[in-house]
């Protein structure tokens, strides 16, 4: 909105205005829009979920240093997404459609963690939705936006090729013209490409949801994993540079580099009421957004692989859950993991939440550094 007047209406009285056509400009803009909201709205929020009494449930069967925090006020994920939605839509170029499905995919994933945190909360217990209607209502949403990008796909704005790290010319590309020359296998490359779009989306989001376990953990990471990604949608936009690093030029991606400073900037200004002692949490709303909006951004990009490093600490977490489950069941009740996910297993090693919470940060920083790295290692 704010794009569209300073730019494309008063940039033709005042030529200084043409500084807003620039992305750098506008990512810069709206990331200090989105922390300035973040810190602004973040004592009001916090107060009205006192009033209304949303406050956290803690699982008995958890660390039992964590019961302390029973009635802490939850649901600060709406603090988040408006956070990233305002902004988003004063400084971004609301023609481009990429950011219409980006912010389609963190509204409706919102939506499903606001759904799951309110029954939880209006029930005064640690049920929501069951595992399976979470599970079914994020891939309905994640194949809701794989439409979208076969729409973009017959249009030429969406390419289905994949950028894989350290290699050069392997792009596999999800809709493998040879299969669609072929009645039979056509439909078979379509539910490929679906399976794929949603193991990404709903993957990123779980991943993030279960890493959300400590205070401030989640949102430090995702405050990483953010500003890589952003650095990402600039690179793949610009044609110097996605040319020199050999990534899909992507110019209609330009405009994500707004949504992904957002992100920053959101999460950045939620941490200062989230980071340890917590005096919020952003349950499955926050972590549920963030999670599916940085899948969404990675699929759009293009570097659907490279976000296992740039998310490697939530990939760590959602398979230390994976693999305690599974050893659990198929080893007769054998646990690999003193608890699951895996930060608390280091906290009923003796370690303190604030210990964890900066060495798993620190984890965070060096593998999205490293993701960074693989763009020249070709």
């Amino acid at each position: 909105m704010l794009y569209w007047l300073l730019y494309e209406v008063l940039r033709k009285n005042v030529p200084t205005f043409r500084v807003f056509g620039y992305v750098t400009t506008r990512v810069a803009l709206a990331s200090l829009t989105s922390l300035f909201l973040a810190l602004v709205l973040g004592p009001w929020m916090i107060r009205k979920l006192r009033e209304l009494s949303f406050g956290q449930h803690i699982r008995e069967d958890g660390p039992k240093s964590h019961l302390k925090k029973a009635g802490t006020p939850t649901m600060g994920g709406l603090l988040i997404v408006t956070a990233i939605a305002v902004p988003t839509l004063l400084w971004a170029d609301l023609t481009n459609k990429y950011i219409w499905i980006a912010l389609l995919g963190l509204l409706g994933f919102g939506m499903i963690g606001f759904i799951d945190d309110y029954s939880k909360v209006a029930k005064r217990s640690n049920l929501g939705l069951t595992a399976r209607q979470k599970f079914w209502a994020q891939v309905i949403c994640a194949m809701i936006i794989g439409f979208l990008l076969l729409v973009l796909h017959s249009e030429q704005a969406y390419s289905t090729a994949i950028n894989v790290p350290f290699f050069k010319q392997f792009k596999p590309d999800l809709l493998v013209e040879a299969w669609t020359r072929n009645f039979w296998t056509y439909p078979l490359a379509f539910l490929f490409f679906y399976i794929f779009i949603v193991f990404v989306m709903v993957g990123s989001s779980n991943a993030v949801n279960l890493t959300d376990g400590l205070d401030g953990l989640a949102a430090g990471l995702m405050i990483i994993a953010s500003g890589a990604m952003t650095v990402l949608t600039y690179l793949s936009s610009h044609k110097e540079f996605s040319n020199y690093l050999d990534l899909a030029h992507l110019p209609r991606s330009q405009e994500l580099t707004v949504f992904c400073g957002t992100m920053v900037g959101a999460t950045l200004g939620f941490l200062w009421y989230n980071c340890h002692p917590a005096e919020v949490f952003m349950g499955d709303t926050g972590s549920l957004a963030l999670g599916g909006g940085m899948g969404i951004v990675a699929v759009l990009i293009k570097q659907e692989v490279l976000l296992l490093f740039i998310g490697g600490v939530f990939v760590i977490e959602a398979a230390s859950v994976i693999l305690q489950v599974g050893s659990y069941k198929l080893r007769h009740g054998k646990r690999i993991f003193k608890m699951a996910p895996i930060h608390h297993h280091f906290e009923a090693l003796g370690w303190s939440e604030a210990k964890v919470i900066a060495r798993f940060w620190i984890a965070g920083l060096v593998m999205a550094l490293f993701a960074l790295t693989t763009l020249k290692l070709r």
